[in-house]
């Protein structure tokens, strides 16, 4: 099936197997290898990505049900090469990140979180982070992180 769709501001247009995970099409056809495979199983988030906006995972889901639909995957999260998105930042203050594996899936899982919420609480970073698993970390960090990014994207001190 021919499929066309916008991932990263930048428009694809390829056949696709009706069967192909968007993980895979993603990861194997374009070489946009940040949206890491873990479980398979949508329980990890680690191939969280941005589906008009919102978090989902890459792979539940098809490469032909992203036809006609913008994706950002956490290669277009940054708006240059040479400058981190401020959660990006946030999680490199922190010590957000060990290994590095569920980053991305955290990354994106937490874009649409923060901009909605300029102060949240560690209850609310918790519920929002319980959908994505981290192995190293203990989430300490990956909550203090959330915290700095609010302050960053939001403009507080």
């Amino acid at each position: 099936m021919n499929i066309e769709l916008s991932i990263n501001g930048k428009t694809y247009e390829k056949e696709v197997e009706p069967r192909l995970l968007l993980s895979d099409f993603l990861r194997h056809d374009l070489g946009l290898t940040g949206t890491h495979v873990g479980c398979e199983q949508g329980v990890c988030g680690a191939c969280t990505i941005l589906f008009d906006g919102e978090p989902i995972r890459a792979c539940l889901m098809f490469a032909v049900q992203a036809n006609g639909h913008e994706l950002t995957t956490v290669e277009g999260l940054a708006e240059s090469q040479t400058e981190l998105h401020p959660i990006q930042e946030a999680f490199w203050e922190a010590h957000g990140l060990q290994c590095g594996f569920c980053t991305p899936g955290f990354l994106m899982t937490l874009v649409p979180f923060v901009e909605a919420n300029p102060n949240p609480t560690e209850a609310e970073i918790r519920e929002a982070i319980s959908g994505n698993l981290c192995r190293c970390t203990g989430y300490q960090h990956i909550v203090q992180a959330v915290q700095i990014a609010a302050q960053k994207v939001h403009g507080a001190a």
